[in-house]
């Protein structure tokens, strides 16, 4: 049997590379250098027939510890609630107030960003905090 050894997280929207750069200041992530032969990905891009330019975008983790993401152009906007979700764990490890405040910290950092928030859910009996919140398209992610 095989093991997988890496992962790419895709995700569908209007505006790849709109929406990378975004994540690629959440996460720290940095756009990959384009291909070779080409000084830049604009160049890159004025090299594909119209059609195809701007269909995709990706960026990495500069660490190569986390999954690339790949962003992907696709004709019809969002009209559900995502079934796989990014959480950004900024909060691991802290517990009660210290990590609510965390969490409202690095979530007015992203609303900066054009990213909005949904919903803070509160500590209870079960769970600890974290913050539902939507990306620049209205994907939703959770930081954790």
């Amino acid at each position: 049997m095989t093991s997988v050894r890496q992962i790419q997280v895709t995700f569908d929207c209007a505006d790849p590379e709109r929406v990378a750069r975004f994540w690629c200041e959440v996460l720290g992530y940095v756009v990959p250098p384009p291909p070779e032969g080409f000084a830049d990905w604009g160049d890159y891009n004025r090299s594909l027939p119209p059609e195809d330019q701007g269909s995709w975008f990706a960026c990495v983790d500069p660490s190569g510890v986390g999954p690339r993401l790949y962003f992907q152009r696709v004709p019809e906007g969002k009209v559900a609630k995502n079934r796989v979700h990014l959480d950004v764990r900024v909060g691991t490890g802290l517990v009660g107030e210290e990590r609510l405040a965390t969490l409202k910290a690095e979530c007015a950092r992203l609303v900066e960003l054009g990213a909005v928030c949904v919903q803070v859910l509160v500590a209870d009996e079960e769970n600890e905090s974290c913050i539902v919140m939507q990306d620049i398209e209205g994907n939703e992610f959770c930081l954790d």
